[in-house]
């Protein structure tokens, strides 16, 4: 007997199940993937728009501008550069006070109107640098071609024209090629008087400090009863007599240069009809703004872009050259960059090779961190109290007796503002190296130390080597922080002002403890201590630009010496 077996079917109205294959949107990630990469878009926006608002401003700053003649409804006049147009809502009395059609014509617009703000300059005339004109107030506007834009040495710009050029009793029409070669003579006698007043002068003054110090260093250690202190005065009387006949010549040759500078003269006269003389060494440059072709321009551009890169500043930091201030900040820089480089891999040197990996090594690491996001205004109040007023006075009691109680190191210097941030920065040295460090295979420790190298011998011909573009990428950050810090510095040593450069002539040539320009500070001080924020636009945005492009270029050569260590050893895992 044998079974049947019958095949295997399957009812049409069973109900059949399929796999899905679909996952959810957040589980992919793709979500915060979008996110991270709008985030990263906005920042690189926001990023290259700074930079192109500065380095549109920037640049543009120095560009020689027309000088137009505004005539208002009322018949009043003015004269000056055009440096922008906004649109503004008119107030109900100013709206008030116009005819029928011009208020309509506002009405119309919501009560809104456009106007230029115009660089009048003058100021010494109409104590203000710039003037508004609304267009419904305006008559006509025209571009004389005899009207000069005039950079003085005090007071800052005029507008209007040049009556006549004096040069020796001779009077000369300006557009005289002797009146050119009377100014380029002029200030040439300018820069003899002030090389002689800050150059021979201050170095013959500065030795005849140095003798009246050292005889009372004498007096101070030997008392002035004393036979030394005796013979040292007789010595120092002699030497200050010399010092002071040399003085005199110098002062004469001075005297003989200012007499001869008055016979220049040059007589302005702005819109109004006033009119104001002056010596023709007091003007920097001179030029019809509306008479001059784009060769001209380029050529006084540039001119002025070589004035802001290397003379001194004027009229309170708003026209001039900003050289101390570039001196002082790649000084300090420098110098941070020295102090902070040793001592913050020697310190991660010894947290990560060194000690004994516990406690109180993870609490050394932790404040660390903490010091990290210690505000830099914290930072400036220690280096005060602790550089300047414990440390400088104790070098001045010791070293500068005699200077007392005038301070030299007991107040804010070079030295001082550059150890301050280099505390500032330290903690940024630190952890990058401590990372680099850990980065390099234990593999090459192990069999260096397998082929009898001893452990400084290893860090020194191996960890370190291999560790240094990691170090070099600390050091960077280290120095764009640094370099762009202002708060901590008002209180340790930048100034608005620095009449002698931290470096000259006279011995020791580098003098850390004087006071110095920084651009950072120098923006600041133009951008919101200034007689008129509106004069110091152009000097902040072209400081800033400037003090971009010094970071920028500081981190490049930093950069470029990371990259080829990088080559060199190539293998190695960072």
């Amino acid at each position: 007997m044998s079974a049947t077996i019958e095949p295997l079917t399957t009812r049409s109205d069973a109900p059949t199940y399929t796999r899905s294959r679909v996952t959810a949107l957040g589980a992919l990630g793709e979500p915060f993937q979008w996110l991270l990469a709008g985030s990263l878009a906005l920042g690189m926006t926001m990023i290259v728009g700074f930079l192109l608002l500065v380095l549109w401003n920037g640049v543009g700053a120095l560009w020689p501008k027309p000088i137009h003649l505004v005539t208002f409804a009322d018949g009043t006049r003015i004269a000056g550069e055009p440096t922008r147009v906004e649109e503004f809502r008119v107030g109900p009395e100013r709206l008030a006070s116009l005819d029928e059609a011009t208020r309509r014509r506002i009405q119309v617009d919501a009560g809104y109107a456009w106007r230029t703000l115009y660089r009048t300059g003058n100021f010494d005339f109409y104590n203000d640098d710039f003037r508004w004109a609304a267009d419904f107030e305006v008559a006509k506007v025209e571009a004389p071609v005899d009207f000069y834009f005039v950079e003085r040495l005090e007071w800052g710009s005029f507008v209007g024209r040049i009556a006549v050029v004096e040069v020796a009793g001779e009077r000369l029409a300006i557009d005289d090629p002797r009146a050119v070669a009377a100014h380029r003579e002029a200030l040439r006698r300018l820069g003899a008087i002030r090389s002689l007043e800050h150059g021979a002068i201050g170095h013959v003054n500065a030795r005849i400090e140095r003798e009246r110090l050292g005889l009372r260093r004498v007096a101070i250690r030997e008392s002035e009863a004393s036979p030394a202190y005796a013979e040292a005065k007789a010595l120092a009387e002699a030497r200050i007599a010399e010092l002071r006949a040399e003085y005199q010549r110098l002062a004469d040759e001075v005297q003989r240069l200012k007499t001869e500078d008055q016979r220049y003269k040059v007589t302005l006269v702005e819109i109004g009809g006033k009119d104001k003389t002056l010596r023709l060494s007091e003007i920097v440059r001179f030029y019809p703004a509306n008479g001059v072709g784009w060769l001209e321009r380029i050529g006084i551009y540039l001119s002025r872009w070589g004035e802001f890169l290397a003379d001194a500043p004027r009229e309170a930091n708003t026209e001039g050259g900003v050289w101390p201030a570039i001196f002082g900040t790649f000084a300090m820089t420098l110098l941070m960059v020295i102090v902070v480089a040793p001592f913050g891999v020697v310190t991660a040197l010894y947290l990560r090779e060194y000690a004994k990996q516990g406690r109180m090594v993870a609490i050394v690491r932790i404040s660390v961190n903490n010091l990290a996001g210690v505000p830099s205004i914290v930072y400036g109040v220690f280096g005060l109290g602790f550089f300047a007023y414990t440390f400088g006075a104790s070098i001045d009691q010791l070293f500068f007796p005699e200077r007392l109680p005038s301070p030299t190191f007991g107040t804010g210097g070079l030295l001082w503002s550059s150890l301050t941030l280099a505390l500032l920065t330290v903690p940024v040295v630190i952890v990058a190296t401590e990372e680099a460090l850990a980065a390099v295979p234990r593999s090459m420790r192990e069999g260096s130390l397998a082929c009898g190298a001893s452990k400084w011998q290893t860090i020194k011909y191996i960890v370190l080597p291999r560790a240094l573009p990691g170090i070099m990428t600390g050091l960077i950050l280290a120095m764009a922080r640094g370099a762009g810090e202002v708060a901590p510095l008002m209180l340790v040593g930048v100034v608005k002002l620095a009449p002698e450069l931290p470096i000259d002539g006279v011995f020791p040539y580098l003098h850390l403890e004087r006071s110095f320009m920084h651009l950072g500070f120098h923006i600041y001080d133009v951008g919101f201590q200034s007689r008129n924020s509106e004069a110091g636009k152009p000097m902040v945005f072209v400081t800033t630009l400037l003090l971009i492009a010094m970071i920028a270029g500081m981190n490049a050569t930093a950069i470029v010496i990371r990259n080829r260590l990088k080559r060199r050893f190539a293998g190695s895992q960072f």
